[in-house]
């Protein structure tokens, strides 16, 4: 029965009722994490009254769980490529609600950072378990275009966050938010159980053998590029260790870029989204309804984004531009950081505030690209390992982050025309962004050879 679904879904494009069901349940699984970061964000004042602490200790609230999950990972890598994915997906967003439950009654910080710390421990299966379902569910030639649409499950879980705890901080409590994510987290987990199928490993690639090659692929074989020697898989994946699977998918040097600029974008994203909304309403004195008003502009924006930066990188490779799924991602860096700068240089809202919202949507549309990148140079038994390998160093990229932003914000606070010094704080950060815009575009060259090593290794060890 799973293999025929898995056809039927394989076979189809997002127009499918399966499909859309598969689509919107794994957005879903995004979407929770970042409504918890999202409701954090939208309580920063009430936690601080509430707590008595400062923005460095909010920003280790939502670094907690980073910094967890990224050890976590390692482990749940190596499940996802061993054990059915959906009961693993499933179980661990219901010990996350259970922790997100205990955080709600929290009397004090440490108690409350304690709770923290246990959501961390079951936030790393999203990125494995996921990547390795998208890869197994989806046909390879929509890969940035489907993970663009399941991307913006995280986008909406954010804007949900920020705009229901927000909210409902503002007439219940901050406490009455934590709970009310974690009732949905535990109505994703059955519906992830009953509904959400578990295919076959590799039955894309049975697929594509069956109907023709992925355009990357074809692309490559038609232009007859040879295989980068150090990514060609030298041993059976089904045999590699933890240890020796990280050293061979680390000598992918596609990947190894990958896995930076992956982590430097999320590193700004995880620093905006904690202190935006404060920013905003210390910088321009916006109340609650402005920033109701202004979230789902922004959030409308980033996921125009996040949903045109696959089209647009899968269309590219369609009509022959073989590099699209590494040089879209690096122009879009370093265009959404070309946005900020002005923004958060001028004191005047209208301004401003358009040049974040087009800047926040190049910042989604790099997103969907970098992830179709890593399902295509890396063998199909090692994704859940590979991914793994990125959302540690993503999620330190994280975790450091919220503390970074706090800290710097509290250093820089002295001369600030805001007093907070976060203006300054997201003005440092910008230069990592412009830096991965110039890696992504380096990588052009080694990006059709990595590609070629994957098909070489998938011939030897199908």
């Amino acid at each position: 029965m799973t293999t025929v679904l898995t056809s039927r879904l394989g076979g189809r494009r997002l127009g499918g009722a399966r499909q859309t069901r598969v689509v919107v349940l794994l957005a879903c699984v995004l979407a929770l994490n970042t409504a918890d970061t999202g409701v954090v964000g939208a309580i920063v004042q009430e936690l601080r009254h509430s707590l008595h602490i400062d923005n460095t200790q909010v920003g280790i609230l939502t670094a907690a769980p980073a910094a967890v999950g990224a050890v976590a990972t390692v482990p749940v890598g190596q499940l996802t490529d061993r054990m059915p994915r959906v009961p693993l997906l499933a179980g661990s967003i219901m010990l996350w609600s259970l922790a997100m439950i205990v955080g709600g009654l929290a009397q004090s910080y440490v108690w409350l950072l304690s709770s923290r710390v246990a959501l961390g421990a079951v936030t790393a299966t999203a990125g494995p378990t996921v990547a390795s379902l998208i890869g197994d569910l989806f046909p390879p030639e929509e890969r940035a275009g489907t993970w663009g649409r399941i991307l913006a499950g995280e986008l909406a879980g954010l804007g949900f966050g920020l705009l229901a705890g927000g909210n409902i901080a503002a007439f219940l409590n901050w406490r009455v938010a934590f709970w009310f994510v974690a009732v949905l987290g535990f109505a994703l987990a059955a519906l992830l159980w009953k509904m959400l199928p578990e295919p076959e490993r590799g039955a894309q690639r049975a697929e594509a053998g069956r109907g023709g090659k992925e355009p990357a692929q074809r692309q490559v074989e038609k232009s007859h590029v040879t295989p980068a020697p150090r990514s060609v898989l030298d041993a059976d994946p089904e045999t590699m260790t933890l240890r020796q699977a990280a050293r061979y998918v680390l000598r992918i040097r596609t990947n190894v870029v990958i896995i930076a600029a992956s982590a430097i974008g999320y590193f700004f994203f995880a620093g905006l989204r904690t202190f935006a909304l404060v920013f905003v309403q210390e910088r321009y004195s916006a109340g609650q309804g402005e920033l109701s008003a202004f979230i789902p502009v922004v959030g409308l924006a980033a996921l125009t984004g996040v949903l045109l930066g696959g089209r647009l990188a899968d269309g590219l490779v369609r009509k022959g531009v073989l590099t699209a799924r590494v040089t879209v991602p690096g122009a879009a860096f370093a265009a959404s950081a070309l946005l900020f700068l002005p923004g958060l240089l001028t004191g005047r809202a209208l301004i401003a505030l358009p040049l974040f919202t087009l800047a926040s949507a190049l910042l989604a549309a790099a997103n969907p690209p970098l992830d179709a990148v890593r399902l295509d140079i890396v063998h199909f038994r090692l994704w859940g390992r590979a991914e793994a390998i990125r959302t540690i160093v993503r999620m330190l990229g994280e975790a450091a982050a919220p503390v970074l932003f706090g800290w710097l914000s509290t250093l820089l606070a002295s001369g600030s025309r805001t007093g907070t010094g976060l203006d300054r704080a997201f003005l440092l950060a910008l230069i990592p962004l412009l830096v991965n815009g110039v890696l992504l575009t380096r990588t052009r060259h080694a990006y059709p050879r990595d590609v070629a090593a994957a098909l070489e290794s998938e011939r030897r060890y199908p």
